[in-house]
């Protein structure tokens, strides 16, 4: 009777949790669930995870469970997203901080009328600095730097909102701020109503205590303008590939910078930048004639360059299920695996390397001899030899494990048809299924086009009269074969879709990668990878003749200098038989399609050992105190 009071107890706090989430974020088409693991936001911020309550459910669970729900209400009702990451900084430790100083605005500014919400916040960084040690902290330097000017920041908004347990460091910090580190906490805290201008403060927060560098002001632009013309006349005067490329290189990241996050359905065409190839260069190089474009007077060659496309009214994104019927989908997943039985023991044990390297960076402990919880199996045989003896219950401790979501981009071209389409088809599913098991959420997308040699697009060109420099000409066809919150179960039919015939067309790379760029923008993940799988140079007959010749390539290019230059995506690339290195910075190139497999645990195995290291460092040097 006991069990069930006290699910019914769980329930009813669940829905009132819920429900109070949704009245204080303004958002009642909110989904909310309960899960195992931290607090966060997906799907556009249309669905909130919470940690999933014990049935018990003692006074401090149910604390730390409204605080979250708190935490994430203020945020929904009092953040924009886009406007963030547009401004955002692309270093990560920058990165952190500037995201730890919007969360103390949103959490002190909607707090300010509710005493309740901000006792719960208080209570919750409390806990959060405590489990980190910082109550331990006899040196300013053992504060990161990311946490110490949120406290500050938050100490100068409210200085009510900071806990006892984070006093101590902070008066450490007192008195070694710059002027103008002083100047930026009072504006912060004056501004915390308006966000803009807050983020304004925020970034010269940040550039005073050298986390990352200032915005440039009004006129740095009207100085980088002229920098800019500067460059154009001087290449258009002397065809100097060089003087360009330092130009170009210097536009990259204000271009970046200034981008939004793109997460709200925005069009991709915005994500480029100018080319500095003049127009000719392509003839002289034996490649396709732009046509039209060269007869265009000088001045206009640099607009010609700039990557778009004629329309988009005809691309799609589509799910895999959409595409062809359930059945279909069955004859075609099965054939996938009767093609694949000889490879699928092989990649299955690389996969399993992979798993328990990732299993053991999790550090995962457990608490036991509880009154409620898991069941412990494990001391299940007292009890027959001894049935006075009371059932024990074990509870897994939270893990420090980064969040992470890995987007897998297949290139759906009619060159991969065969046998480098069924290996990535075959390498996607164990991948995913491995990664799900480890806590790792996994996307598995694909891009090709709609028709060969240009569809409605090329004939609404036509019907429009062929105007000059049409751009991209043919209907982008873009698949979810697996959505990141989706269970492997549910997809593993979609992947056999890869093996339907005349689905495999022309491969337009630079807005493929754009669009996954986009939906890992739109994770909450902590970290978020980008493996792209590919077998040549992007290729569309329809576009390249009547377009320079390299005009899909150098828009590839473009787009993977700005995503590599912001860090906000880790991008990895494996190309089969052909060379990927000479666009992407982290990359390999496999000769066969059957080393496929073991390439891919390879890579997402370095990516997960050296590149957050430092992130890994940090989250160990917090825990040493505690555990000392």
């Amino acid at each position: 009777m006991n069990g069930k009071q006290d699910q019914g107890k769980a329930e009813e706090f669940k829905r009132a949790t819920a429900n109070t989430l949704r009245a204080m974020a303004h958002t009642q088409e909110l989904e909310v669930a309960y899960q195992p693991g931290p607090a966060g936001l997906a799907s556009n911020n249309k669905r909130a995870r919470l940690p999933a309550p014990s049935r018990a459910l003692p006074t401090a669970e149910m604390a730390k469970l409204r605080a979250a729900a708190d935490s994430m209400a203020l945020r929904l009702r009092h953040h924009d997203d886009s406007l963030h990451n547009a401004r955002a900084p692309m270093a990560r430790d920058a990165r952190e901080a500037f995201d730890a100083l919007e969360q103390a605005r949103v959490e002190i500014y909607g707090a300010r009328h509710m005493a309740g919400v901000a006792a719960n916040l208080r209570h919750k960084l409390d806990d959060e600095c405590i489990a980190r040690g910082v109550d331990k902290m006899s040196a300013r330097d053992q504060l990161p730097l990311a946490e110490a000017v949120a406290l500050l920041a938050r100490e100068r908004m409210d200085p009510g909102s900071v806990p006892e347990s984070a006093r101590h460091v902070l008066d450490l910090w007192h008195n070694t701020l710059s002027q103008d580190a002083e100047d930026a906490l009072n504006e912060m805290a004056s501004a915390q109503d308006d966000q803009t201008h807050y983020i304004s403060a925020a970034r010269k927060l940040l550039a005073a205590v050298d986390l990352a560098e200032a915005e440039p002001g009004p006129g740095d632009d009207e100085s980088e303008n002229e920098t800019q013309d500067q460059g154009e006349q001087t290449v258009q005067q002397n065809n100097s590939q060089e003087s360009e490329g330092e130009r170009q290189e210097q536009q990259e990241a204000p271009l970046l910078a200034a981008q939004p996050d793109m997460a709200e359905g925005e069009s991709g065409d915005d994500f480029q930048e100018e080319d500095g190839e003049p127009e000719d260069m392509s003839a002289d190089a034996g490649e396709a004639p732009s046509g039209p474009q060269t007869r265009r007077p000088p001045a206009d060659t640099g607009d010609a360059s700039l990557y778009h496309p004629y329309t988009t009214a005809f691309d799609e994104e589509v799910a895999a299920e959409d595409l062809c019927d359930p059945d279909e989908l069955a004859r075609l997943r099965q054939q996938l695996d009767q093609q694949l039985q000889h490879l699928h023991a092989l990649v299955a044990k690389l996969a399993n390397r992979l798993q328990r390297r990732l299993l053991a960076q999790q550090t995962r402990a457990w608490e036991f001899d509880l009154e409620e919880g898991m069941l412990d199996a494990a001391r299940l045989a007292r009890i027959v030899v001894d049935p006075q003896l009371a059932l024990t219950y074990k509870r897994e401790l939270e893990t420090e494990f980064r969040d992470t979501v890995v987007t897998l981009l297949v290139d759906n071209s009619g060159s991969m048809r065969g046998r480098p389409i069924t290996v990535a088809a075959m390498c996607g599913d164990i991948l995913a299924r491995t990664l799900e098991r480890c806590g790792v959420k996994v996307e598995i997308l694909g891009f090709t086009t709609r028709a060969w040699k240009g569809g409605q697009s090329r004939e609404k060109w036509v019907q429009d009269g062929k105007p000059a420099n049409p751009g991209r000409l043919n209907d982008l066809r873009h698949i979810v074969y697996k959505a990141a919150d989706m269970p492997m179960r549910r997809a593993r039919k979609n992947l056999g879709l890869m093996l339907r015939e005349g689905l495999l067309k022309e491969n337009i790379d630079g807005e493929a990668l754009l669009w996954a760029y986009k939906r890992l923008l739109a994770r909450p993940e902590y970290r978020r990878i980008l493996m792209v799988i590919s077998d040549g140079a992007p290729v569309d007959d329809s576009t390249l003749s009547v377009n320079a010749g390299n005009y899909l390539e150098r828009h590839l290019r473009d787009v993977i200098r700005q995503i590599e230059t912001r860090g906000a995506v880790e991008l990895t690339a494996i190309g089969i038989g052909h060379d990927v290195t000479r666009y992407y910075r982290r990359a390999v190139t496999i000769v066969d399609a059957e080393e496929l497999g073991g390439t891919m645990m390879r890579k997402l195995a370095e990516l997960f050992d050296e590149d957050d290291s430092a992130a890994w460092h940090r989250a160990a040097a917090r825990e040493a105190p505690q555990i000392g």
